[in-house]
Order: structure tokens, then sequence, then C-alpha cells
């Protein structure tokens, strides 16, 4: 459940279910991996009719599926994600410890920018100030509900006292505007410096995209076209068409830790940046995503959640620090 409602272009947030997957070794059964199967109603490819009896019989097949899960699960994205962090779980010395770093030992943090959720005017200038008194330097807003005029109006404002040396802003339009649209809205954006507009036409219309990432003043983040697309030559095809300045990864919903792998490799061979963002996982699986993330040496500010939107999260060693997320040793 949500401490508060999550207010996004395809509608307000007050749930979401997840599914824990536990494996444990027969021979040492005090070993154990956990993974997280997070489904975002309406968004992720997992959210369809089947996906209970897959989770079933990934349970009572477990020890076949070792090898290949990643085939068998290649149209299951979230499960995908869940099966390959417990796996690795069950593989490390500590159970909340995926992969071992300076990260995991407390002596480092990652950089996150700021989620600035849809909502009243009010509510969204509450949150801007609250991230801003936390030390962010990074922040992200979603536009496209309340109306564009409003939100630019709030961004106007925002960039009138803080310079894009000072803070970096980001907006995320989760595919709000129509391909008419769209090119007025980021030629009024490029006014502000902003850092790059994620996903500003719905994900399917790569040839619309494309154009869009060729003429944009700003850069174009690529989201939710991601998502599906399972196959690592349609992932080629896809990039070599729309050629967007970034791709933001979520494994929950491109399937992974190893097949974000695979778009971080096709967009180096792009000149394409990155970044990796979390789904609204609870605390298990941003835990796995923050661990991977801070060994891919990204610099950039990440979109890792807090775990702090849950009225009933797991336990977590994760915290928030001026706009850096750490662990504690």
């Amino acid at each position: 459940m949500f401490k508060t409602p999550g207010g996004t272009s395809r509608g307000v947030l007050t749930e979401k279910q997840s599914w824990f997957i536990t494996i444990y070794d027969d021979a040492a059964p005090s070993k154990r991996g956990i993974g997280e199967c997070s489904v975002l109603p309406k968004l992720s490819y997992d959210d369809r009719p089947g996906l209970k009896e897959k989770i079933e019989f990934v349970c009572k097949n477990a020890d076949a599926l070792r090898d290949d899960f990643h085939d068998e699960l290649r149209d299951w994205p979230s499960l995908r994600f869940a099966v390959e962090t417990a796996l690795i779980g069950l593989s490390t010395p500590g159970s909340d410890i995926l992969f071992p770093s300076a990260f995991t030992r407390g002596e480092h943090g990652i950089p996150i920018n700021g989620l600035i959720w849809m909502g009243a005017p009010d509510y969204m200038l509450q949150q801007i100030e609250e991230k801003i008194l936390a030390g962010f330097t990074c922040l992200k807003m979603k536009i496209g509900a309340i109306g564009f005029d409003e939100e630019y109006r709030i961004l106007e404002a925002l960039r009138r006292r803080f310079s894009k040396d000072q803070l970096e802003l980001r907006v995320d339009a989760n595919g709000a505007f129509s391909p008419a649209q769209a090119p007025g809205i980021l030629d009024k954006l490029a006014r502000l410096d902003i850092h790059s507009v994620e996903q500003p036409i719905r994900a399917g219309h790569w040839e619309e995209m494309a154009a869009l990432c060729e003429s944009s003043p700003i850069p174009i983040a690529l989201d939710e076209e991601l998502i599906g697309i399972n196959d690592i030559e349609e992932k080629k095809q896809m990039m070599n068409t729309i050629r967007p300045q970034f791709i933001i990864l979520k494994p929950s919903l491109t399937g992974g830790l190893k097949a974000s792998e695979e778009w971080i490799q096709i967009a180096g061979d792009n000149g394409t940046g990155w970044w990796i963002t979390s789904a609204l996982e609870s605390n298990i699986g941003l835990n796995a995503i923050a661990q991977w993330t801070y060994t891919l040496d990204n610099r950039m500010p990440q979109g890792l959640g807090t775990g702090q939107v849950f009225s009933n999260n797991v336990p977590s060693r994760l915290y928030t620090d001026k706009g850096h997320l750490w662990m504690h040793d």
C-alpha cells in the first residue's frame, strides 16, 4: 500500500502487487536467496493472465530451471528478475548481500534523483521543497497530468531559483503527449535547461520517436519503449531505428540484470547514454537493483527509489542522505 497515492499520467496508484520467491539449498537449508516479482498495473509485461500459474511452475521446477531460466522466462521479465536475483542471493554468503562492494560496506553512496509525483500544484511544490531541503541536486518531475502550462510554471519558477549547474532537472512524460504536441513541448522545456525528457510520446511509434530524437533541442530518454522487447535482435533494431540520447533501465520491467546489461552493451555501441531506475519494488527488489547498479560505475544520478513510499514495506538497510542512496554496514 502507498502511504500517499502516487500520481502518474496513467492514473493514480494506491497499491501494487509483488510476489517473493525464496530458493533454498537442500544441502544447506539455512542458505536461501529471495527475489521479487514486482508488477505495475498496465505497464509490466507480466501484468497479464497466466502469471500466477507461471510463478507456481517456477516454484515447482526451480532446480530444473536453474540453468535455462533466462530462456524459459524471457517473456516474463519481472519473474525472470525474481529468479535471477534469488539465485544470486543463494550463492552469496550474506542473505541481503548480492554484490559485495564499497556500497554494501557503507563506504560509498549512489547519487539519485529526487522524484516529484504528479498531483495538485501545492503538493508538487511541497515535494520539491522537501527534496531540496534533503540535499538533492537532481530532481525528476512527472508531467502530463495536471496540464502542461501549470507544470511548466512550476519548472520555470524552480529554474529561476537554481541554475542548471546547481540543480539538474529531468522530466518524465510517460507518453502523455501526441507526436503533434511533442515538438512544441520540447522547445519550451529547452528554455529551462532541462536535462532530459523521458518518453514524450507513447511507446511503439518508432518512426515518430526517431524523428523527435533527431530534432529535439534537449535529450530524449526511452523508458516504456524498452518494455516487452526481450529478443536481442529486436533490441538492436529498435535502438538503430530510434537512436535515442538515453535509455532508462528498470530491471523489473526489462527482464532482470543480465537482460539490462544487454541493453547497456547495445547503448554503448550506439553512443547512447543510460541510467538505472527502480520501478516501485519493495526493499527486496530495490536492494538487489541498488547493489548491482553500484557495480556498473555510472556516475550519473540514478533513478533509484528509497523504499519509503509504502506503508507495509519489509525492513531494509538502505537509506538516503543528501541526495544519495546508502546502505548501513
